[in-house]
């Protein structure tokens, strides 16, 4: 390999090549395809003629035109097809032909329905990968129950604990401000295709496999050592708002200015650090707070002892003075904060995507990042069937007028 051959490749981003054929809408399947284009892979996206996707209506808008559509479809080949008709399934499989990838969200068994099983599908193309995200995965009592996010999260386990005790408020668990499930889901089918992709290509078989994402399975994953707690205990975790109950002091405290401080000084030696920095050097060196669960025991009392110093601090400056003694500390930012800190702008994670319905749009930059991979972002979410002729005339040679043909018919 020559040094600019090498170069190139390690340039290039990671998934350049490989071809996903993305048959879902609203939030998981598009999520996980939306990270494969990220990574520089081929994603064609299908959705119904004139409508599009229904999350292309969702959040706030500008003339129209969603901004979060600008994100959530960046990077993909849109094309329009309608699988309700004979014609639209043929077209089907003759992408699936092409690709390497299939994501798909519809209930369990509609693919079937329509005649693209895995079966059918590997009778197309052996190597086809085939990612299902649904509620309830593929098998079980509940596979046909309908399901969304927010379900996940219920069903998942994750919910019930994210709130306060009882003894401090009684209204119900909150939701994380967005749609924890189905991003979860969406990284989990990203880690099903390419464990596909190597077992497929590198392993060797050289023949696709079958992936079922369950979204409250995906959540239920997050859930730490709950289940063999209550398995060797019979141990239910409950809500512990902002503490962690397993570690002192380990918390969130209000500020001076309004602001919250999250603060983890449950070490040790980090813990007699943040004694002196709030003017108690005495309590690091009590034989009462030597060790973590003497502290956890302890944890009410140091929460009001250091949330004492932070009510007269403000944020940004008790922030930074923790962090000059290596205590670990963050203040919780808002979308404003995080779009304009120096750390965000140095690491790429704010980027300014050109999108021809607004000019610029701010988009979060891409995970994970590769030493040397270009950073940039394709280009923003595009209009419905944008990319109709490049995929079906270029890429499955279609002739001009049989595509006409199809528009005419409502195929595509």
């Amino acid at each position: 390999m020559t040094d600019k051959s090498a170069q190139d490749k390690k340039t290039a981003k990671p998934l350049e090549g490989l071809t996903v054929l993305e048959l879902g809408h609203f939030i998981a399947a598009p999520h996980c395809t939306r990270l494969m284009a990220d990574l520089g892979a081929n994603v064609i996206k299908v959705e119904a003629p004139n409508t599009g996707d229904p999350v292309r209506t969702w959040g706030m808008a500008k003339e129209g035109n969603t901004l979060w559509w600008s994100v959530h479809g960046r990077g993909k080949q849109c094309v329009t097809l309608n699988l309700k008709t004979a014609e639209g399934i043929e077209i089907t499989k003759k992408l699936i032909a092409k690709a390497d990838i299939v994501v798909e969200n519809f209930r369990p068994g509609q693919l079937a329905k329509w005649g693209l099983d895995y079966q059918q599908m590997q009778a197309l193309n052996v190597g086809i990968i085939l990612v299902h995200i649904s509620g309830y995965g593929q098998s079980g009592p509940y596979r046909d129950r309908v399901s969304f996010g927010s379900i996940g999260e219920a069903f998942g386990g994750i919910r019930h604990l994210t709130g306060y005790p009882k003894e401090v408020s009684d209204l119900p668990p909150v939701r994380t401000g967005v749609s924890l499930g189905d991003s979860l889901a969406g990284m989990f089918g990203v880690i099903g295709a390419l464990s596909a992709v190597y077992e497929r290509d590198v392993a060797g078989t050289g023949v696709g496999r079958e992936v079922d994402v369950a979204l409250y399975e995906s959540v239920f994953s997050l859930m730490e050592g709950s289940l063999p707690e209550y398995g060797e205990f019979s141990a239910i975790r409950h809500p512990t708002g902002s503490a962690i109950p397993t570690a002192a002091p380990s918390n969130t405290y209000k500020c001076a200015d309004g602001m919250w401080l999250a603060i983890g000084a449950n070490g040790d030696k980090i813990f007699k650090r943040l004694c002196e920095v709030i003017g108690k050097p005495e309590l690091g060196e009590s034989e009462l707070y030597d060790s973590n669960p003497k502290r956890v025991a302890n944890a009410p009392l140091l929460d009001n002892l250091i949330e004492n110093w932070t009510l007269q601090q403000d944020s940004k400056f008790a922030e930074k003075l923790l962090l000059d003694n290596d205590i670990p500390a963050g203040r919780l930012l808002n979308i404003q904060d995080c779009a304009t800190d120096p750390h965000y702008l140095a690491r790429k994670m704010v980027m300014q995507v050109a999108d021809p319905r607004f000019g610029e749009v701010s988009h979060p930059g891409i995970v994970p990042k590769f030493e040397g991979q270009g950073s940039d972002i394709s280009w923003a979410g595009p209009e419905v069937g944008a990319h109709n002729q490049q995929v079906y005339q270029d890429l499955l040679k279609m002739e001009p007028q049989q595509i006409e043909q199809y528009i005419a018919k409502g195929v595509i």
